[in-house]
């Protein structure tokens, strides 16, 4: 087997000669010719751009992530930011670490029946959501990179989380962790994983402790236990609340007495104050009403004595008008005397020359009738009598002539 082993490799050898004898020997005819160098020229072209495209020398760092690159042949290690940076292939190691924050929560160790559920001191299993915010420290990122993990979380930051949270909760009761100690528990959780990691360049941001699941039996009679101390407290709360409401009711009492008290004196003494200012008012008004009184009187007086001589001065006026009326009557009197005997005298006169005038002219007291009657007859008719005259009777003449007969007329 051993001798078929080396006749196998030997064959192999020979064979590994004559294929590089016969590449030396294409490589030299194609060198030789300008056609063959050509060719050589594309094919190394293509070998190269191959071989970059392969080996990727050029990686990208994108935003919000750090690029670390080792060098192999002499250890050392160097830290880029974003942007484009150069990793040649067998020299450099290139690796890539996020540096926003990141969050771990055992999704096993929710519930009090799942793998990864957390005991207490008592050795009963419990479930608790918990949410550890970690995220890569810019500044130590070497440590953590050195250390070569593939993925921080699973192998950096979940095992020493997990030892961290078994050991703390491991060390309380399940009514510390429940409900009394819970926000120390969290806080001594933060400060002891802040210490463990921070060695490694990763930084603990937060740790927020969730719902916590509790086995069923325990959970009821907790929950018994609880409802019987909120009613103590409850109860503690409503003696307190009635004790302070009764010595609210004594302060309150006390203050309506002082305030009724403080108020009866404000009352009596702005009473004081008012009977001594009305005294002193007083002092001032009664001479104030002596002189009013007086003024009154004085005023009367002078009233009275105005009215006396309005009296006197009207009853002068009432004289000296009734004078005035009785000298302007007589006045009048003797002028209606003396106009009644001039027109006396003048009708006399005047009579005296109108029966003259009619002595010697007797027709014209009948033109006279006649002027005052045309308006109201157009035709007399006389008695036989009155010689013509139809008046004759009115002047006391004689009726012995018969009148002659008249011409039939008629009245209107």
């Amino acid at each position: 087997m051993w001798t078929t082993i080396k006749r196998g490799l030997f064959k192999l050898g020979t064979l590994a000669k004559a294929t590089g004898l016969a590449a030396t020997l294409g490589v030299i005819e194609m060198v030789s010719s300008s056609r063959g160098r050509r060719v050589l020229a594309v094919l190394a072209l293509t070998g190269l751009t191959v071989g970059f495209v392969v080996a990727r020398p050029i990686r990208s760092i994108p935003a919000g992530t750090a690029g670390v690159r080792v060098n192999r042949l002499t250890g050392g290690m160097t830290i880029l930011d974003e942007g484009w940076a150069l990793a040649l292939p067998g020299i450099h190691e290139f690796r890539t670490y996020p540096l926003h924050d990141q969050v771990y929560r055992p999704a096993d160790a929710i519930k009090s029946t799942g793998a990864g559920a957390y005991q207490s001191v008592e050795g009963l299993s419990l479930g608790i959501d918990i949410t550890v915010r970690w995220a890569l420290d810019p500044e130590k990122m070497s440590k953590a990179a050195r250390l070569r993990p593939d993925e921080l979380e699973h192998d950096l930051v979940q095992p020493t989380v997990d030892g961290a949270l078994h050991r703390a909760f491991a060390q309380h009761t399940v009514r510390e962790i429940f409900a009394t100690h819970r926000a120390p528990i969290q806080k001594g959780l933060e400060d002891e994983l802040r210490a463990a990691l921070a060695g490694e360049g990763v930084v603990i941001k937060a740790v927020a402790i969730g719902g916590i699941d509790l086995p069923t039996q325990y959970k009821n009679g907790l929950e018994a236990l609880l409802s019987e101390e909120l009613s103590a407290e409850k109860m503690r709360y409503t003696l307190e609340l009635k004790e302070k409401q009764i010595k609210q009711s004594e302060l309150e009492g006390e203050a309506d007495k002082v305030r009724r008290e403080k108020a009866a004196a404000a009352t009596g003494a702005e009473q004081i104050i008012a009977a001594k200012s009305q005294a002193e008012a007083m002092q001032h008004v009664l001479p104030l009403k002596e002189k009013e009184i007086e003024q009154k009187r004085l005023e009367a007086e002078a009233a009275r004595v105005v009215r006396i001589k309005q009296a006197e001065g009207e009853a002068d006026a009432r004289r000296i008008e009734a004078g005035g009326e009785a000298d302007s009557r007589r006045k009048l009197a003797d002028s209606d005397a003396y106009r009644l005997d001039v027109t006396g005298k003048a009708t006399t006169e005047q009579m005296a020359r109108e029966a003259a005038l009619l002595k010697h002219n007797p027709l014209l007291i009948q033109k006279a009738l006649a002027d005052k009657l045309s308006d109201k007859i157009s035709v007399i008719i006389a008695p036989p009598n009155t010689n013509g005259f139809f008046a004759s009777g009115l002047l006391g003449g004689s009726t012995t002539t018969p009148p002659a007969p008249a011409a039939g007329g008629s009245e209107e």
